[in-house]
Parts: structure tokens; sequence; C-alpha cells
């Protein structure tokens, strides 16, 4: 389970370009967090050369590690 860029053969580090849908909730002069999606992976690049990667087409068990990973920071 390896995440390598097909164009330069990088194996360590990799962009992922992400969109997340926060809702607040307002209480005064308080914001709250009343709910937040999680990340949707637009894209995701190797940082070396910028080459993208098809993250649909990646095992789902990489991508289920990708997902948990950005969404715990």
């Amino acid at each position: 389970m390896a995440l390598i860029c097909p164009d330069c053969g990088n194996k360590k580090n990799f962009q992922v370009k992400t969109l997340r849908m926060h809702i607040i909730e307002m209480e005064g002069s308080r914001v709250d967090i009343a709910d937040e999606d999680p990340p949707a992976v637009l894209e995701v690049l190797c940082d070396e050369c910028e080459a993208p990667l098809q993250f649909g087409e990646l095992d789902p068990v990489l991508q289920r590690e990708v997902l948990l990973t950005i969404s715990a920071r």
C-alpha cells in the first residue's frame, strides 16, 4: 500500500487539496461549530513535480488512511 508518483517516482511528499464545509452557530458574540463534514479531496499532486495522481483510483484502504489523517488535523 504505497503512494508513488508515476512521473518522478516520489514516494514521500504529496499535496492533498481539500474542501471542508463547516456550519457555525452564533450565540450572542460566541461562535460555535454546529456541524462539519469530512473533507472532500479535490486534488492530489506530487510535491516534487506536481504531477496529478488519481485519488479515486488508489487502493480503498489507502484512500481511507489519507482521509483519516487529514481529518485528524
